[in-house]
């Protein structure tokens, strides 16, 4: 039932002139509640929310100050549960007095004149709630500061971003900081550059940079801002104040907070963002109207440049985030799937699934049912071990009636020679084992690759894995780890190889400017390149060659440490997110300290970065996406999981195989690819398995397990497999066809499994493939030779279709087989090589799900 007017306002009609008392003791509660800050712009009362008749509004208390200050109004509607639903766009907004605070349709407060008075939200059929206002320092003004208040202009707009004026020759002589993180070079431009052209104090609407930015002379850019909006009134106003710079010791915005932080949200409603500036002596500012928003998934949720935040269709979770000043916060929003979930079936078997679990509640998502048996024996050995499991495995797989054969099979692939191939495959990729088109590395690199799969076999733990490789010295031959250091050779490759790597982080940004999506700067850039700063390299002596250099060793200097090059000042090595440097003596390997750093549980990256990698690896895309390129922005699809897992991954011992075998013995890994009813286009709960193509090597080998024809590559012994392969210089046009990577960068996305036109003719009538099908001694000789007949051919399909596929023939398929063979009786070797070649051309075949 709506309250009356009456009962919020006063007597009807008057509500303006009894105001004041009302005011009075309204004030007076909120200064038992408020928060007080010192602040450059005076003293402000933080009161966080209020609300009344099932209403909620913040912040419950509008601090305005200055003749250019804002605040942003969020109203929600309480519902029955304790629900949250966003109002701020449907409740009707009044100001007590139009000529001390305005109010529009948004909820977006603007100051008029000195004094106080009250908003009122009322939204029909629920009740009214109000709001007291106090605007000061409109006649006089709020001191400007340049960096604090005009830059952020320039970004919201878009002016200073890479593919405008923020580029690195500017646009048309008009040169901007990239994203306003140098607003020395902004003001030098504005102010001093161009004779003075671009601004006029005489007259500040008609300066040129006003008049382009709303248009009034021809601009490429268009349109960027409406004259009297907020943003316009403030940047005449610095211009008819002289352009003041703003003082030393002006306060600088340490960070920025998002209200609210996590809502769920049905399809097609929105939330209201607002947002507050924290400023270095405690004040904070309002700021909704001046950041930038940006979703990280916009088929869940999309977001306006006012902060409004709507849900689309597409169940899931995605993360908005705000960027202000260097400054970054997120808001998480849910979106739930409207429909009645089913989890009957679904027994949860470890931590995994029960967090899994966990999140499909709160979606309202069901998962898909158990996948069979001959489905996760083939899931499993192409997972584990890159190859694809016998016919006898199948067979004995399927009949074996122990409740626990699926975790058995995940050990037994975790003790097989190909898991240590496989995965050493993987790390030769991330690691850039790379012979490079010269000779003489084969031998390194071959060392490299064997020194991998035997720390793999061995299980050695992952933080001392990782020590080995990035604190390596001496030569390829006495240290094969030392490769790795060869390769990369230079402080900023091996901060941008060790970020994305080890820690799941892109900072290759922050190397020229603070990063736009996360708080590194500059110095943490090269404070962090001085870790690698004291690696030196010079030739080893073979003495049995007379004297004459053999190998490259990798050797640790004396002193020295990387150069922030825009301040010209040299920085000690510092952990990312570390508040103080680490101490190295002269003589010392400042590595050592890093690997410290990367193994200390406290470290808030390492562990997660190696648990969302693999996990990607088993379930086609990372908690994270892209897997690294992990960043408070950007946070996981299950943040809960990623945490419970990279915490068990620490208390185990950085044990990698067993991360595998907990995941692999998850009931989440052992879903149907099949969809149920509310999953189909489920691609962030893990609700179904996530089916995804073979990679090269994989399918290489899979290809010649099922034609009975091993490739040969040359220099390397028979029987070799493309997972065994050490580098990337061994030739195969099929493996460069199918997306094998190049090894030039640290990042996975480098390996393509994408399909193309050039693989399927490549499958369909290549004379690699055809070579194979036809090979003497073969599988279709083999098969053609060995016997005949119905009872025979069908025994023999058997056997191919649990190959391929890991099951039996269907009927129709098994009857067409058998009709093409019937049919072809007197040329029963192509025969046979046709139904090779419809097997390995088959979906079914190249995917694994």
């Amino acid at each position: 039932m709506m309250t009356s007017r009456r009962d919020h306002w006063g007597v009807q009609g008057s509500w303006n002139r009894s105001l004041l008392g009302g005011l009075i003791g309204f004030w007076g509660l909120l200064g038992i509640l408020s928060v007080s800050f010192s602040s450059w712009a005076g003293e402000t009362r933080v009161v966080p929310a209020i609300e009344a008749d099932g209403l909620r509004i913040a912040p419950g208390l509008v601090d305005l100050y200055g003749p250019d200050a804002t605040a942003q109004l969020v109203c929600e509607r309480i519902e029955p549960g304790g629900v949250h639903r966003d109002a701020t766009r449907s409740v009707r907004w009044t100001s007590g007095d139009e000529t001390i605070a305005a109010v529009d349709a948004t909820g977006l407060v603007t100051a008029r004149g000195d004094g106080a008075t009250e908003i009122r939200a009322e939204l029909e059929g629920v009740g009214a709630i109000r709001v007291p206002v106090q605007v000061r320092g409109f006649a006089e003004g709020r001191p400007i500061n340049f960096a604090n208040d005009i830059v952020p202009i320039f970004t919201k707009l878009g002016c200073n971003g890479g593919g405008c004026h923020g580029k690195s020759g500017g646009q048309n002589g008009f040169r901007l900081g990239l994203l306003g993180f140098e607003p020395q070079i902004d003001y030098e431009t504005l102010v001093k550059e161009g004779r003075g052209r671009r601004l006029f104090p005489a007259a500040a609407a008609q300066s040129l940079l006003v008049r382009k930015a709303t248009a009034e002379v021809p601009h490429g850019g268009g349109r960027k801002m409406e004259p009297g909006s907020p943003e316009h009134r403030l940047l005449i106003r610095w211009i008819e104040n002289g352009m003041p710079w703003g003082k030393e010791s002006d306060p600088k915005v340490v960070g920025i907070v998002i209200e609210p932080q996590l809502r769920t949200l049905k399809a097609g409603w929105t939330q209201q963002l607002r947002v507050d500036a924290i400023y270095s002596d405690g004040g904070r500012e309002d700021v909704t109207r001046r950041v930038q928003y940006q979703s990280n998934d916009t088929e869940v949720a999309d977001v306006d440049e006012t902060g409004l935040v709507s849900a689309r269709n597409l169940a899931g979770q995605a993360a908005i985030m705000a960027r202000y000043q260097g400054q970054v916060a997120v808001f998480t929003v849910q979106v739930p799937l409207d429909a009645t979930p089913n989890y009957e079936g679904f027994t949860p078997r470890n931590r995994i699934d029960e967090l899994a679990l966990k999140q499909w509640r709160a979606l309202n998502i069901s998962p898909s049912p158990r996948c069979e048996d001959h489905e996760f024996i083939r899931r499993a050995r192409l997972d584990i071990t890159g190859t694809l499991p016998t016919a006898e495995e199948v067979r004995a797989f399927v009949a074996d009636p122990d409740p626990d054969k699926r975790a058995k099979l995940v050990d037994r692939l975790l003790d097989t020679p190909e898991y240590a191939s496989f995965f050493a495959l993987k790390w030769a990729d991330l690691l850039k084992n790379k012979r490079s088109g010269q000779p003489e590395r084969q031998k390194s690199t071959f060392q490299f690759h064997a020194w991998l799969c035997d720390a793999l076999r061995r299980n050695v733990p992952y933080d001392r894995l990782v020590g080995e490789i990035v604190a390596a010295t001496g030569t390829p031959s006495t240290n094969p780890a030392t490769i790795w250091t060869r390769t990369v050779r230079s402080p900023q490759v091996f901060v941008d190889d060790t970020a994305q790597v080890f820690l799941g982080m892109r900072l290759q940004c922050a190397q020229c400017h603070h990063h736009p999506f996360e708080v590194w700067s500059q110095d943490d850039y090269y404070g962090f390149a001085s870790f690698f700063s004291r690696i030196g390299f010079k030739p080893a002596i073979d003495g049995r060659r007379a004297g004459r250099p053999n190998e490259e060793a990798v050797v640790v200097n004396r002193d020295g440490w990387a150069t922030n090059p825009a301040t010209g000042k040299p920085l000690p090595p510092r952990g990312l997110g570390a508040k103080e440097p680490v101490s190295v003596a002269p003589g010392d390997d400042p590595r050592i300290k890093l690997v410290e750093w990367l193994a200390d549980p406290s470290n808030p990256f390492f562990a997660p970065a190696l648990v969302n990698r693999y996990w990607a690896h088993f379930f086609a895309r990372g908690l994270v996406e892209p897997i690294d390129d992990m960043r408070a922005t950007n946070p996981a699809s299950n943040p809960e999981l990623l945490a419970a897992l990279s915490n068990e991954f620490i208390a185990s011992g950085f044990d990698l195989k067993g991360l595998i075998r907990q995941i692999c013995t998850s009931e989440l890994y052992g879903l149907s690819s099949l969809p149920v009813e509310g999953n189909a286009r489920d691609r962030q709960s893990f609700a179904r398995r996530y089916p995804r193509r073979m990679q090269a090597e994989v399918l290489l080998d899979a290809i010649s397990m099922m034609t009975a024809a091993p490739t040969a590559f040359g220099g390397l012994p028979a029987q070799t497999r493309a997972i065994d392969l050490p580098d990337e210089s061994v030739g195969s046009s099929f493996l460069d066809v199918f997306g094998r990577p190049s090894r030039d960068t640290a990042c996975e996305c480098e390996r393509v499994d994408d399909a193309t036109l050039g693989q399927s003719l490549m499958l369909l009538n290549s004379p690699e493939i055809q070579a194979k099908l036809a090979a003497p001694g073969g599988r279709a000789e083999r098969l053609a030779g060995g016997g005949s007949g119905a009872e025979y051919d069908a025994a023999q399909l058997d056997q191919l279709f649990l190959e391929a596929f890991a099951r039996f023939p269907l009927d129709e398929e098994r009857q067409a087989a058998l009709a093409h063979l019937a049919k072809n009786a007197d040329r029963r070797k192509e025969a046979w090589q046709d139904i090779l070649w419809a097997l390995i051309n088959a979906k079914e075949f190249q995917f694994n799900d």
